[in-house]
């Protein structure tokens, strides 16, 4: 992820509108610059998206589905493994791969909302009516993981790959001044040791950027990357640009669409991030609609 945050895109100041829709389309989690939405008081109920994500058993069970995926692909890679990240000079729209040679495995993950649930920061954020800001995600990035969660079926798969001989890494838009705060997170919520510039990479690591393809080349210039995990589309590749359609497209053209749950693991994602983003036309294509013939057109 990237953006104003260390968890990465650009927030909307509140995005209870665009939520909402975006709870159906949640297991097709995908992104581009989230929608601005000016709400001045804390609502009665968490945000749809909110409770999709952090209080449902969907998101559970999809949590647990794609880390399951995960990990019976990582049993499959003992012979013949490849790496997943694009080289250097690829792009999602002529996909090439890093070369492995002799490295040891690894898989890739993001930090939050992909192994960890940010509750404390979230509740906050709903309940104050405030929307994002971040002064105060930059303090809550130093809490140390205190209201924090692994997602379900997170710690089990981590644990799984260290099993097997692959070394779990995270490569987060998390700030470099909260390394120790992100290495003690990690640890309490489960997912055991990560030393920073080894197996943590934060924003700005090796080549000062917040896009993460930097930090995925020098991860891959280290080790034989087999699978990626996150929960934006940036997570695989800084490529995936342009308005919501042109996003789609890139996303299911035949080359990238066959890594979906083989070599690249996404996981949803209705509160913040790049897949919030849409107006009519590019959401509901002009051929795709319907006109009640009792209440007529919708608007």
């Amino acid at each position: 992820m990237f953006g104003v945050a260390g968890r990465g895109w650009a927030r909307p100041t509140l995005r209870w509108g665009v939520a909402a829709m975006f709870v159906a389309l949640a297991g097709c989690a995908g992104r581009s610059p989230p929608v601005s939405v000016s709400v001045s008081a804390a609502p009665g109920s968490p945000p749809p998206g909110m409770q999709y994500l952090y209080g449902s058993a969907e998101a559970a069970a999809l949590d647990i589905q794609t880390f399951g995926a995960l990990t019976a692909f990582v049993e499959r890679q003992a012979e013949g493994r490849a790496s997943v990240v694009l080289a250097a000079d690829a792009a999602p729209d002529r996909p090439a791969f890093t070369a492995c040679g002799d490295r040891p495995p690894a898989v890739v993950f993001d930090m939050d909302e992909t192994l960890v649930l940010n509750l404390g920061y979230e509740m906050l954020e709903a309940r104050s009516g405030k929307g994002f800001d971040a002064d105060r995600w930059s303090r809550w990035e130093m809490a140390e993981g205190v209201a924090l969660m692994p997602l379900p079926g997170a710690v089990e798969a981590v644990a799984a790959l260290r099993r097997r001989g692959v070394t779990p890494i995270v490569n987060t838009n998390r700030s470099a001044a909260s390394a120790a705060t992100a290495v003690a997170a990690l640890a309490k919520a489960g997912f055991g040791p990560f030393r920073h510039g080894e197996t943590l990479f934060l924003a700005g690591d090796v080549d000062g950027q917040r896009r993460k393809d930097g930090r995925r080349q020098e991860i891959a210039r280290r080790f034989c990357v087999i699978a990626m995990v996150g929960d934006q589309l940036g997570d695989f590749s800084d490529g995936f640009q342009g308005d919501p359609v042109a996003r789609r497209a890139l996303a299911t053209a035949p080359a990238i669409a066959r890594l979906w749950g083989q070599g690249w693991f996404v996981l949803p994602n209705p509160v913040y991030g790049s897949g919030l983003a849409g107006d009519w036309d590019a959401v509901f294509p002009a051929d795709k609609r319907w006109s009640d013939p009792v209440e007529g057109q919708g608007k």
